[in-house]
């Protein structure tokens, strides 16, 4: 089956197929919680639904992104990286949108509220600070800031790293029920940094 989806890649409609499907795909998050919000089926706190649910689905495309990494060393497997930056730049898009609707939900885009929390509040100091590391990779992410800072490319994008571990503190902090989902999340982050680390060491 992968090596067929590779087969299926290396065609020029099979690409333009897959970029849909990937394009597409990645918004069905957005759409499903905008349907919800019109039809009113958050419940009684449908801001705070909001605002978490913004915040999963940009750690997901995160840790998805990071994935393409040891997926790309699988049989078959090599056409992932080309979709690694669009799922990067997607999980800067649903931090982006979880931060909006803190300020518009939940604070109201007072400025005094919004400097309280920014200065005071520890998970969201880390929270706006891994987003705040995650701006200068999508804006250098295309071919061509690639070629003007050479070998500083990746130096400069290996800050996913301490970003995806921020991510993480800031969704461990906020989590008020079990802490399974915050366990998984947590060993899924150390397979795929120790993995990154494994091929450093080797």
């Amino acid at each position: 089956m992968v090596l067929s989806l590779n087969a299926l890649h290396r065609h020029p409609w099979g690409r333009w197929l897959f970029w849909a499907l990937m394009f597409g795909g990645s918004l069905l998050p957005l759409g499903w919680i905008t349907l919800q919000a019109v039809q009113q089926q958050l419940g009684a706190d449908p801001a705070q639904v909001i605002v978490t649910f913004l915040g999963i689905w940009a750690l997901r495309f995160l840790w998805v992104s990071l994935a393409v990494t040891p997926l790309r060393r699988l049989p078959g497997m090599s056409w992932v990286m080309r979709y690694r930056r669009m799922l990067g730049l997607y999980a800067l898009f649903y931090a982006s949108l979880h931060l909006l609707a803190v300020a518009t939900f939940i604070l109201g885009w007072r400025p005094d509220l919004l400097l309280r929390e920014l200065t005071e509040r520890p998970y969201i100091i880390v929270g706006f600070t891994a987003w705040v590391l995650l701006l200068p990779l999508a804006l250098t992410s295309t071919k061509g800031w690639q070629r003007r800072l050479g070998k500083r490319w990746k130096q400069l994008h290996a800050l996913v790293y301490p970003a995806s571990l921020l991510v993480m503190l800031h969704f461990a902090w906020l989590i008020r029920a079990g802490y399974l989902e915050v366990l998984i999340y947590a060993l899924i982050l150390a397979f795929l940094l120790g993995y990154r680390l494994y091929l450093k060491l080797r």
